[in-house]
C-alpha cells in the first residue's frame, strides 16, 4: 500500500514538473491545432540578416496579432497572459547569447488556439525584437518598416 502511494506521489511530481518546464523552454512538441499559427509573413529578401545574423521581418509583415503584441509592449501593458515579459531563458540558443534575464517573452494570440499556441515576441534589453512561430524552432529579428 505505502509503495503504490509513493509511486503514485512520485508520477504525480513528474508530471507537474514536465507541465511547468515544458512550458517555458520550448521543450513541448505542439499539437495538431498549432498548424494554423504559422504565417506566411517573410522578410522581402530571404537573405536579408539582422544585426543578430538571423532573418529579418518588417514589422508591417508580422500578423495583426504579432503587431498587437508589439503595440501592448511599447505601452507597457496590460498583457493579457500571466506569463507575458516572464524571462526567456534562450536555452534553443538561436538567439544572441545573454546573461539570464536579458530576455523577456509575450504571447501572440493565435486564433482558434485555446492556450496561448506557438507565436512569441521576444525582447532584448537593448530593444531587439524577435518573433517565433512555432515555440521556439526558429525566429527572425524585428526590423522596424522603412519610413515612407
Amino acid at each position: 500500500m505505502i509503495a503504490r502511494c509513493v509511486r503514485f506521489g512520485l508520477a504525480l511530481l513528474a508530471g507537474l514538473s514536465l507541465l511547468l518546464t515544458g512550458c517555458s523552454t520550448g521543450t513541448g512538441t505542439p499539437t495538431a491545432t498549432a498548424a494554423p499559427s504559422r504565417t506566411t509573413a517573410a522578410p522581402a529578401d530571404p537573405s536579408a540578416r539582422g544585426v543578430s545574423g538571423l532573418p529579418v521581418v518588417r514589422e508591417a509583415e508580422l500578423p495583426p496579432e504579432a503587431r498587437h503584441t508589439l503595440a501592448l509592449i511599447r505601452a507597457g501593458g496590460p498583457f493579457p497572459y500571466a506569463r507575458d515579459g516572464a524571462v526567456f531563458g534562450n536555452f534553443e540558443r538561436i538567439l544572441p547569447r545573454r546573461e539570464r534575464g536579458y530576455y523577456h517573452e509575450y504571447t501572440v494570440r493565435t486564433p482558434g488556439e485555446r492556450d496561448r499556441g506557438a507565436r512569441r515576441i521576444v525582447t532584448g534589453q537593448e530593444g531587439e525584437r524577435y518573433y517565433t512561430d512555432d515555440h521556439y524552432a526558429s525566429f527572425r529579428e524585428v526590423v522596424a518598416d522603412d519610413p515612407r
